[in-house]
């Protein structure tokens, strides 16, 4: 389902198995628990980075959990104990005190195309893989952190009416044009892991103060944070 490998100053998240890694409460938990883990075992020069096995990053909540309820009230409730269980991921990832890089072996869509955004990098495929907000096509509204996230990370009202109203699939170089990831330039998913560890490696050789980055990436997304219930830490000047 999900495994944590750390190598060094780097953690390696994974999100494991050649399916579409849906998001139903035992996986959130899962990778929640894992982010604390992280959380707790960093240090100075340590850096996350989250990937996948398979053809998807993520293709988003686990709808078939939900429509295995038996009724739309049920399935209803199961969608929003995911939206609410999946806010704490969200806001774990935007805490962690550490740089944050996600690394697209495929497809990331929905709340997979969230998990993405709340790295502070993201890597694609140039080869394989799309961003898709499904949410217009299936007739789904939009929670207000997702909603808040693709404000606070994607710049310009074009790209983001490209990703929330038009239901496009959009692959590693419109992606990059449109400001969404940092990099499509991989042929294969190892491609993509490579360049995301080579960018860690640098970020890690920084050996930044965790909590000040933390704080400062707070800093950056007020709206988000407040949905969240984040809070930056106020630290004090160190004399010069």
């Amino acid at each position: 389902m999900c495994t944590l490998e750390k190598r060094g100053n780097l953690f390696l998240l994974t999100l494991t198995g050649d399916n579409e890694h849906r998001f139903n409460p035992d996986a959130i938990a899962t990778i929640l628990s894992l982010l604390g883990q992280a959380k707790s075992q960093g240090k100075r020069g340590s850096v996350l980075i989250t990937t996948g096995h398979g053809k998807f990053f993520s293709n988003g909540f686990d709808l078939a959990w939900a429509q295995a309820s038996g009724s739309l009230t049920g399935a209803a409730e199961r969608l929003h104990q995911m939206v609410e269980s999946f806010k704490p991921v969200v806001a774990a990832l935007l805490d962690l005190p550490m740089p944050t890089i996600a690394a697209l072996n495929g497809h990331a869509a929905a709340a997979g195309l969230m998990l993405a955004l709340s790295h502070d990098y993201v890597f694609m495929r140039k080869d394989r893989g799309v961003l898709y907000m499904s949410e217009v096509d299936i007739g789904l509204s939009m929670p207000d952190y997702f909603a808040a996230m693709v404000r606070s990370k994607i710049g310009t009202s074009a790209a983001r009416r490209e990703v929330l109203l038009s239901g496009k699939k959009i692959r590693g170089e419109e992606a990059v044009a449109l400001g969404i990831v940092d990099s499509a330039a991989h042929d294969s998913a190892e491609g993509v892991v490579e360049a995301t560890v080579s960018l860690a490696e640098k970020l890690a050789a920084k050996k930044w103060n965790g909590d000040v980055y933390a704080s400062i990436r707070k800093s950056l997304y007020p709206e988000l944070c407040e949905i969240l219930g984040l809070k930056a830490t106020i630290f004090a000047t160190p004399k010069l």
